[in-house]
């Protein structure tokens, strides 16, 4: 069994926001040469998630308008984490959405549905953040 493991660097411009990922995926997995396996990529940081869903702008702002209802940013004095920081908003939006995912591989290429799209949603961005590819398989 074969293995590979790439991290992504991402440096979103605003507080919140979703990132398409998949062709950095998909660059990972042809790098890597496995033809049959598992993908998993994840978040390496605690305020931002990993998800599938479709790449269609209007879902994007229903996820932001949806995610505000459930954990509202502010007022901050609302949440007994911050203090020192002010995201325990991202903390709560990044339990609702995820950490990971977990694609197949077959023949080369990621096994999606039609529409799905791996992302990466930040929710405390304006800094580095990581994301791990990690592909096993033959």
């Amino acid at each position: 069994m074969k293995h590979f493991r790439k991290e992504l660097t991402i440096n979103t411009k605003s507080r919140r926001a979703y990132v398409n990922i998949t062709q950095a995926v998909e660059g990972a997995l042809k790098e890597s040469g496995i033809q049959e396996g598992l993908c998993l990529v994840n978040a390496m940081h605690i305020t931002a998630s990993v998800f599938i869903n479709d790449d269609e702008s209007g879902l994007h702002k229903d996820f932001e308008v949806w995610l505000e209802r459930i954990a509202p940013e502010k007022p901050h004095s609302q949440y007994r984490h911050n203090g020192y920081e002010d995201n325990a908003d991202a903390h709560l939006k990044r339990s609702v959405m995820g950490r990971e995912v977990v694609v197949a591989v077959t023949g080369g290429k990621l096994d999606f549905g039609t529409w799905e799209r791996i992302f990466y949603g930040e929710f405390d961005g304006l800094r580095n953040k990581r994301v791990l590819i990690k592909i096993i398989g033959e």
